[in-house]
């Protein structure tokens, strides 16, 4: 296949260097996204007239031709002697149309193609990586609910400090996992900008509206320098960065397993079809699906270090260093992907030896915190406590007795302030109990922990009380918030619920649907999934009616958005039952205030909304608006809601 770069050269490239050089073995795997731009580029040059209406249908045509083919076979084109991915699409696109494929290329350049191609695929993989951390948390919270009562002892530097629950030991990972999942929003946020159109450093010759152009692949907005678009590679350190640091988390976790499931600790089984056995010995079974997790860690972080060296000090603008960007990109997020769905299939066969962990929990002397503390109530300094418990261990190591099996008159040898009610404090039950903090591991808290991830619209009692000194604002937010809980009981039967990720499909058509009416932004599936754990949906026969989601600013500030119900179901209340869902679910987070921008002002007012000036809104809200088609001529009315 001849070069698209032969007519400066006057002698063919050694075999030996086209082997070296070419990138077809691994940038196959953008086949999709080539095909994709290309069409987006023909359309392009439709609109600037260096193509006529008929030669771009054909164009489109062939493409999709060459995209059903591609899908049916991405192996064969191994088979072609292509240079790269953009060479074997250019050329089959030639051998469907002829010459016609030849003027594709015009005004455009491999520079910013595989730049536009490589972001696409990221922009891809992102979403599925989101939609695999999601169905692991899932698997996580299963986990947590059924063992939120299931005691064990609690680790640090590998030595039992104090019990916890194994379902506030799934809940800590939950968290870990949801900070990967807000990395990868963050870098989605900053990889939507389309580098098409940038030319090879300098910019296109022709008047592209490189702004359409990035809206028809699917991009929120165009880069704004060529120079940086065609050499930009900041997504892929990103990504990898995210992948890296989640690839930890599961590193952690499946440490964590390991030794909960060795024969030494003997807290959990895996299931047979995670593990493996030896050649020699027949009685082993080796959890080598987290071993291979545990290994594949460092392949990612490996990964990441190379990409960093790579990029160090290159000159502006694209060097073919750059080509090194995927190898070690593709294998990463395939190991990660494959890593958290691995790790979802352990613990879903995962079993807990619960008189094992209990018994465990109970030996090493966990509650002597409780036996200080316990002290400390007695008025003694809690360091003076901390001394007195330890020669109490001391003693009880000697004995090779539980601080509990110690008789009153042993304990007062080392403080008389000890009484027999120090019993009730050294038991486990007591030991978890006491921890109901926020976060802590009594199991009123972790199943608070559990509500807050998966909890639906539940009576609350109804009443209210205005009392003191109130503005007429705050008189009526009281009397919203009483309407709401009163709204609530009537909602119940409407089976509002938190979105799951299989609702993501359905909840997208209803945004959509809105927003090409001009009633709401638009947002993309991609969008939809990483924001799932934000929205709530109403249910009636099993179908998806509605939804609204509560996007928190932090600071005690969260605004209401994409609420839309389907045409078909509305006047049924659903609308309504969303927003007191959503208020209340406000109330429970303790936010301070929810605020909405809305076309139905009179809506929201019915639920205690109030108006305000869009100009006392915050920073963070206003910039939120830079994506709005309508934002130089709005017509949205700010409206809040304090809670009370």
């Amino acid at each position: 296949m001849a070069a698209l770069w032969g007519g400066r050269f006057t002698e063919a490239a050694d075999d030996r260097f086209k082997k070296f050089n070419d990138s077809l073995r691994f940038d196959y795997r953008l086949a999709k996204q080539d095909i994709i731009g290309s069409i987006s580029w023909s359309r392009a040059l439709e609109q600037v007239n260096v193509l006529s209406s008929q030669e771009q249908k054909s164009l489109e045509s062939a493409l999709n031709e060459l995209a059903e083919e591609v899908a049916a076979d991405p192996q064969k084109i191994l088979q072609s002697d292509a240079e790269d991915i953009h060479s074997f699409v250019e050329s089959k696109l030639i051998e469907k149309v002829g010459d016609l494929g030849k003027k594709l290329h015009t005004g455009r350049s491999r520079n910013d193609q595989v730049a536009t191609d490589l972001k696409l695929w990221c922009k891809e993989q992102s979403a599925e990586l989101c939609e695999l951390i999601v169905r692991l948390q899932q698997a996580l919270l299963d986990v947590a609910q059924r063992e939120q009562s299931t005691v064990m002892p609690g680790y640090t530097h590998l030595q039992r400090a104090q019990p916890i629950s194994f379902g506030h030991w799934c809940l800590a990972y939950v968290e870990m996992f949801d900070r990967d999942l807000s990395r990868m929003r963050d870098t989605t946020e900053r990889l939507d900008r389309c580098p098409l159109g940038s030319g090879a450093l300098a910019g296109t010759a022709y008047p592209i509206d490189r702004h359409a152009l990035a809206r028809d692949l699917g991009f929120k907005q165009a880069t704004q320098n060529s120079l940086d678009a065609v050499s930009d590679r900041d997504h892929v350190v990103e990504l990898l960065a995210d992948a890296s640091m989640s690839m930890m988390h599961l590193s952690r976790m499946a440490e964590d397993l390991i030794f909960y499931n060795s024969g030494e600790a003997g807290f959990i089984q895996l299931a047979d079809n995670v593990t493996s056995g030896s050649s020699l010995m027949p009685q082993k079974k080796n959890p080598d699906s987290l071993e291979l997790i545990r290994g594949k860690t460092g392949r990612v972080f490996g990964s990441l270090s190379g990409i960093m060296m790579t990029l160090k000090a290159l000159p502006l603008a694209y060097n073919k260093d750059m080509q090194e960007d995927k190898e070690g990109l593709f294998d990463a997020l395939d190991n990660w992907g494959d890593c958290l769905e691995m790790m979802a299939m352990v613990l879903d066969g995962l079993k807990t030896n619960k008189p094992r962990m209990l018994a465990a929990a109970q030996q090493g002397y966990a509650n002597a915190t409780e036996l200080a503390d316990y002290l400390v109530s007695k008025d003694i300094p809690f360091r003076e406590a901390h001394h007195i418990v330890g020669e109490v261990v001391v003693s009880a190591i000697s004995r090779q007795v539980a601080l509990e099996d110690f008789t009153l008159e042993q304990l007062k040898e080392f403080s008389s302030v000890i009484e027999s009610d120090v019993y009730q404090h050294l038991t486990i039950d007591a030991c978890l109990a006491k921890r109901e903090v926020l976060g802590g591991t009594s199991l009123t808290s972790v199943m608070s922990a559990l509500e807050e991830q998966r909890i639906d619209v539940k009576k609350e009692p109804v009443a209210a009380e205005v009392v003191g000194s109130t503005t007429e604002g705050q008189v009526q937010n009281a009397m919203g918030t009483m309407q709401l809980r009163i709204n609530a009981h009537k909602a119940e039967l409407l089976n509002v619920r938190h979105a799951k990720l299989s609702d993501v499909d359905d909840i997208t058509k209803i945004v959509n649907y809105w927003s090409d009416a001009g009633e709401t932004l638009p947002r993309s599936r991609f969008d939809v999934l990483n924001s799932i754990l934000d929205f709530s949906v109403a249910v009636s026969e099993d179908e998806i009616v509605g939804c609204a989601s509560l996007y928190i600013y932090g600071t005690g500030l969260a605004e209401i958005r994409s609420v839309g119900i389907n045409p078909e179901h509305q006047g049924a209340g659903q609308g309504r039952a969303l927003i007191d869902h959503m208020l209340l679910r406000a109330q429970e987070l303790e936010l301070e205030r929810v605020i909405v921008l809305t076309r139905v002002p009179d809506f929201f007012a019915k639920h205690g909304f109030t108006e305000l000036e869009k100009e006392l809104l915050p920073e963070k809200v206003i910039k939120d608006c830079e994506g709005c088609p309508k934002k130089e001529a709005c017509d949205e009315i700010a409206m809040e809601f304090q809670i009370q």
